[in-house]
């Protein structure tokens, strides 16, 4: 079960999304160890995450639809926030000091801007609710075998975005400074799309 989870995950971290970048440009920018630091962060997140849908606080959020806009809008606010903080902080200016990418950083500032960033989109919870209601009328899965399949889907996580962050240690022996502000760029205006996607998406 542990396996099968593993693949369902590494189908999910082929869709790259912000997170991923974030740990990408944090390798690149910091070293191997700040990105693993961040690796930390989306684990403990998504475990929380995934631990919630199984004990069915997602069958709660489904069922009071009315709480879970304004939770979107959270989410929303917090993606363009950093995705603004990304983008300006090229040209020096710092919206969130201590998470400035182009200052000085240490692992407590990367780890917590990561973590919040993960935390952004709490409505993953209905995700895996979905995902394990699905899996127990297909797979016939018990409660220790949704445990198994989560952390499957876990280490899919800590794996895939370990080796990203290997390849952006890699790459940062090759990059200027230019090329890393260029990244800043990209990823807060990943951010800032994923954030406005968020906002409007409809509840469902």
């Amino acid at each position: 079960m542990i396996l099968k989870g593993f693949k369902f995950g590494i189908l999910l971290q082929i869709a790259v999304g912000p997170i991923c970048l974030l740990i990408f440009q944090t390798a690149s920018t910091f070293g191997f160890l700040y990105g693993i630091i961040g690796v930390l962060g989306v684990a403990i997140i998504d475990g929380l995450f995934i631990l919630t849908a199984i004990l069915g606080i997602g069958a709660i959020l489904d069922k009071y639809k009315n709480i879970q806009k304004p939770i979107q809008y959270f989410g929303a606010i917090v993606l363009i926030v950093f995705g603004l903080s990304n983008i300006f902080s090229v040209i020096g200016i710092s919206i969130i000091p201590s998470m400035n990418f182009l200052s000085t950083q240490n692992m407590k500032n990367i780890f917590f801007k990561i973590l919040i960033l993960t935390l952004s989109n709490p409505l993953t919870i209905l995700f895996w609710a979905g995902v394990f209601s699905s899996k127990i009328v297909e797979d016939h899965m018990n409660k220790s075998d949704m445990y198994l399949f989560g952390l499957g889907a876990l280490l899919s996580t800590i794996i895939f975005l370990t080796i990203i962050s290997a390849i952006g240690h890699f790459i940062n022996i090759f990059i200027s400074s230019t090329v890393l502000n260029y990244l800043n760029i990209l990823v807060g205006t990943v951010l800032i799309i994923f954030g406005i996607k968020l906002a409007i998406r409809k509840v469902l």
